[in-house]
């Protein structure tokens, strides 16, 4: 069996996790039933309203207001990344394509249409394409991170897991929040929400909004000639952002057995794609110390310019028959817009390579309309009786028109082809049907089993194809490409409650992800890539505790998981990303949440992840860092010469964007006052360890023991109905390695560090 070898960091960490858990519980002894309690915790990781510590299921928990926290310095969904154990986040995109990781399992594919084996629900909707997993999530009440396949219950695509966002929803009471921020950079967030009854017991609303804004802080230093007219010199050419969101929320109960709940929200974002700084790693090392943060040198993609339009809506209707409830969710979700980058990060003059100019590389991603259709019934039995059931069904339509355009598509010079791009058609189509029962066999001894079968259907359709500067066509492969697969899916768990303070589970449980077209490489003439359905097998056990009167609770989880056919990304030649699948890959580990309450005026909270995972297949190799027929980075696996292409062998390799661990740690210290007011200070750090951002293993394309932390001391008033405060995120001013692009051993870094004050108040 193969070990998990930590790091000195990674046994520190581990250490000091374990010392805050003993000095918690320590702590927690001496208080005594003089201190405050921590808050129950309520998630629905299983479609009904339970106690956190009585849910057979790995879930990461963020409340909302620990999440404004996060993103009060203009962070968007990503600052989750670290924050909750087992869960990793990252983009080489922008903010308008995020991609999620849970236990390891994601996908690096940057393509439009590309698959992702984490699903996103945000008010019980599933937000499947890329650009429409970015939606801002705002007046938010609770994130909750469900680790493992969630095949029986929730949307699809789920052989890692799920992020359940939930918004605050209207009341029959008057209720209202907002919080407003300004800091570096011109920095401005407000995220808000306000609402009550129209109608006494009958009618309520909601309305909240979100407002982000960033000011360009990025300089554009190039100063030579421009094949596509970008203006160079320029100082603060890009970086900046602005986001603008609102959501109406409508809840009519004419009657006590049925509610309904109306919900439409739009989304106008223009801002920046990802920023890539070329030659920002030397060959032989990982550092990224030389490479200045607001300095890129681009001479074409016009300052890397990104804007999407994005609407939705949504039905949730229940009615109580009395045994059972009945639930129906309509949603529809549609979104335009397009992001343009210099892909190759810098000016090819200035980055010669074999002493060969270092090329070019520009393109731009369109998704020109994009409509998603979804409808789910369900039916649940009600009460708190020994067994418990809900059967349903799913539908799931989504259709897009996205365009790709290469480089000679935008050029001012003679070599200009406006022909240089492809418009593709992509449709996918998938229904299930769904199962859960749960039994109380013996007092504290539950037993849980679900199912689903799912058919998954994906459609591409090449409408047009890249010409030559001839003008002649000369795509070699289908126009037309269709997939289709069908599996069923199920988890078996049993949660043992020893006392009322302490439990134990176990879960086994499988999960289906369907197969994949990639098409984006018809921009270079290229054939489609494909990859087949893959499948995972997936065991877990862990224990739930609540001690000292409700002031210490930790909670702790073991997993393995296997999963055959698993699909994989690479690069081309291009840089264009192929999918294939490997025989299989595997891994275990632990995750582990504490919060304690030592004290009432002291709050404390870790969580720890560890993490092996290895891709185990002899036979496949991806392609590695070259540019000008030279091998640009340091391999340190195998390699074989295809043509004038080297090809490594990755057997043995952790998936990438797979960290080996990662660790948080948050405090916060309130000083009463006389007049019930409050002075407090928190802070807020987290580490992550090994982290290779590639299928293969090199001496740069990785990241290692890398921290963020936030700092903020305010004013709270009695009541906590106002609050003023300083903040910092990344407050030691890390510039840490998100991100490669291997060809042009460009890098991608983490936000900058943001200072600021924060007001925020309720009502």
């Amino acid at each position: 069996m193969t070990k998990i070898t930590l790091g000195r960091s990674a046994l520190l960490l581990t250490t000091a996790f374990g010392a805050l858990a003993l000095g918690g519980i320590a702590h927690a002894q001496a208080a005594g039933a003089d201190a405050g309690q921590l808050d129950e915790i309520v998630v629905t990781a299983e479609r009904r309203s339970e106690n956190l510590q009585k849910v057979p299921v790995s879930v990461g928990v963020v409340q909302g207001d620990a999440l404004r926290n996060l993103t009060a310095g203009g962070g968007d969904i990503l600052e989750l990344a670290a924050r909750v154990p087992g869960l990793y986040a990252e983009t080489t995109t922008g903010r308008i394509f995020p991609r999620f990781y849970i236990r390891g399992l994601g996908n690096i594919d940057f393509y439009l249409g590309a698959s992702q084996p984490v699903s996103i629900i945000q008010d019980d909707v599933v937000l499947e394409h890329v650009v429409l997993k970015s939606n801002p999530v705002f007046d938010v009440n609770q994130v909750e991170v469900l680790r493992g396949p969630q095949g029986s219950l929730f949307g699809r695509n789920t052989t890692a897991g799920i992020i359940k966002f939930d918004t605050i929803r209207p009341s029959m009471d008057w209720q209202g929040r907002a919080q407003a921020s300004y800091g570096s950079y011109n920095t401005v967030t407000f995220d808000g929400g306000i609402g009550g009854p129209i109608v006494a017991d009958k009618l309520a609303f909601r309305v909240s909004a979100l407002y982000q804004h960033r000011d360009d802080w990025v300089d554009n230093a190039y100063a030579g000639p421009s094949a596509d007219g970008t203006v160079a010199p320029k100082k603060d050419a890009m970086g900046g952002y602005n986001e603008k969101d609102i959501r109406v929320q409508l809840l009519m109960t004419p009657t006590e057995n049925l509610s309904m709940l109306t919900s439409v929200h739009a989304r106008d974002y223009d801002g920046t794609s990802t920023l890539f700084h070329r030659a920002g790693l030397v060959k032989g090392s990982n550092s990224v110390a030389d490479e200045p943060r607001g300095t890129v040198r681009y001479d074409e993609a016009m300052n890397n310019p990104q804007a999407y339009k994005t609407y939705g809506a949504s039905e949730n209707i229940s009615y109580d028959f009395g045994p059972v409830t009945l639930t129906s969710i309509t949603a529809y979700e549609t979104t335009s817009g397009y992001s343009r980058g210099d892909t190759d990060g810098g000016a090819a003059a200035d980055y010669p390579v074999g002493g060969v100019a270092n090329g070019y590389g520009e393109s731009q991603g369109q998704v020109r309309d994009l409509d998603q259709l979804t409808q789910e019934v369900r039916l649940a039995s009600n009460g708190n009786g020994a067994f418990k059931w809900q059967v349903g069904g799913m539908y799931f339509d989504s259709r897009d028109t996205t365009d790709f355009y290469q480089r000679a598509y935008f050029l001012t010079t003679a070599a200009n082809n406006p022909n240089n791009w492809v418009r593709l058609r992509n449709k996918n189509e998938s229904w299930a049907i769904f199962g859960q029962a749960s039994y109380e066999l013996a007092p504290g001894f539950t037993l849980t089993a679900g199912g689903r079968y799912t058919k998954d259907t994906k459609e591409t359709r090449l409408v047009k194809t890249a010409d030559t500067a001839a003008g002649v066509v000369t795509y070699r492969g289908r126009r037309y490409v269709k997939m289709s697969d069908e599996k069923p899916s199920w988890d078996v768990s049993a949660l043992y409650e020893i006392n009322p303070e302490v439990s134990v589970y176990a879960r086994v449980a499988t999960g289906f992800r369907g197969p994949t077209i990639q098409g984006r490489s018809a921009v270079f003439n290229s054939d489609f890539t494909t990859a087949d359905s893959e499948t995972i097998l997936s065991g877990e056990a862990g224990i739930k505790t609540s001690l000292f009167d409700n002031k210490l609770r930790f909670n702790m989880s073991g997993f393995a998981y296997r999963v055959k056919d698993i699909q994989l990304n690479g690069n081309d030649v291009n840089g264009n990303g192929v999918l294939f699948n490997a025989d299989k890959a595997q891994a275990y580990g632990m995750e582990a949440d504490l919060e304690a309450r030592p004290f009432e005026n002291l709050t404390l909270s870790a969580g720890l992840s560890l993490l092996h995972s290895e891709i185990k297949d002899k036979n496949v190799y991806a392609q590695v860092c070259i540019l000008n027929g030279v091998v640009v980075c340091t391999v340190n696996d195998p390699t074989i010469k295809v043509g004038a292409n080297t090809f490594a062998q990755i057997d043995g390799n952790p998936l990438p964007n797979a960290p080996k661990y990662t660790a948080n740690i948050a405090a916060r210290y309130d000083v009463p006052l006389g007049n019930g007011g409050k002075i407090f200070a928190s802070t807020d750090w987290n580490i992550q360890g090994y982290t290779n951002f590639v299928l293969y293993k090199t001496a740069e394309f990785y990241s290692k023991d890398d921290f963020e932390g936030g700092l903020k001391i305010g004013y709270t008033a009695p009541d906590g109905q106002y609050e003023i405060a300083a903040f910092a995120r990344n407050i030691t001013g890390e510039k840490n390695l998100k991100g490669v692009i291997e060809n042009y051993m460009a890098a991608v870094f983490n936000e900058p560090r943001i200072i600021g004050i924060s007001l925020s108040g309720k009502m």
